[in-house]
């Protein structure tokens, strides 16, 4: 049982832990942010170099260093997205008059150099786990990136829950790309197309041998996609979540 409950426990502490932190770095003061995103920077280098290193070997303990690598590497542009670092070229509230195709051009605008950063850090994960054995680092970010796509794409059609108060504000400004609603026509599909692949999941690690690499990485994976699957319902949930990262929701004075 433990080849479940171990790695279900890291991914929900990690999941829950790095979250906090970048919330709580986005509120710190302007004057911070340039060293912040120094040290992450740095940070991203040797998750590469780490991950690099964990693909080729197929032990627990390599299937714990990959998807941690890989967590970090996401956090990078995470990071990089909430200090306004890399964000997209419109840094305005939508047009009130824009609607259609003409909004979402204006949304995407706003945020592509984001999504370009995300295409950029998949390729260098992607290389660094080539033909490798231990492909939990790139899975693991396959899945984080999949599935925040889906959220934001179900964010601009509409759901209940934008969680608006994450955004620092100096991000304010994207709020008026998100539709509030009680759901969209995608967000089915969505939840559908992820319980299609987490169901696989789940039934390959309970397959594996007990404490082995296989069923730590299947389990980790399959984890974090459980709770972005959790995350999508809570978006049309009537059900506050931003009591998970209180304290990462500290407001502070932005000089």
């Amino acid at each position: 049982m433990s080849q479940y409950l171990l790695p279900a426990v890291f991914t929900i502490f990690v999941w829950w832990f790095s979250t906090g932190v970048i919330l709580y770095l986005g509120r710190l003061p302007r004057w911070t942010f340039k060293w912040t995103m120094l040290k992450s920077t740095l940070l991203l280098g040797f998750a590469i170099v780490g991950l690099s290193i964990s693909t080729s070997r197929t032990t627990v303990a390599s299937a714990y260093c990959a998807f941690t690598c890989a967590v970090l590497v996401w956090g990078w542009q995470e990071i990089a997205f909430l200090l306004g670092y890399v964000t997209g070229a419109r840094r305005s509230e939508c047009p009130p008059e824009s609607r259609g195709w003409r909004r979402a051009w204006h949304a995407t605008e706003a945020i592509l150099h984001h999504e370009l950063a995300l295409v950029a850090l998949a390729m260098l994960v992607f290389f660094a786990s080539w033909d490798k054995p231990n492909q939990t680092g790139w899975w693991t970010y396959l899945v984080l990136w999949m599935m925040r796509l889906s959220a934001k794409l179900n964010l601009f059609l509409g759901v209940r829950n934008l969680s608006e108060n994450f955004l620092p504000a100096h991000l304010a400004y994207l709020q008026s790309y998100f539709t509030r609603r009680s759901w969209n026509w995608l967000m089915p599909f969505s939840v559908i197309a992820a319980i299609a692949v987490l169901v696989p999941l789940w039934m390959a690690a309970a397959m594996q041998p007990a404490e082995g690499f296989a069923a730590t990485s299947l389990c980790l994976v399959a984890g974090l996609l459980t709770l972005a699957v959790l995350e999508h319902v809570l978006m049309i949930l009537p059900l506050p979540t931003t009591w998970l990262w209180k304290w990462g929701l500290r407001l502070k004075p932005e000089p």
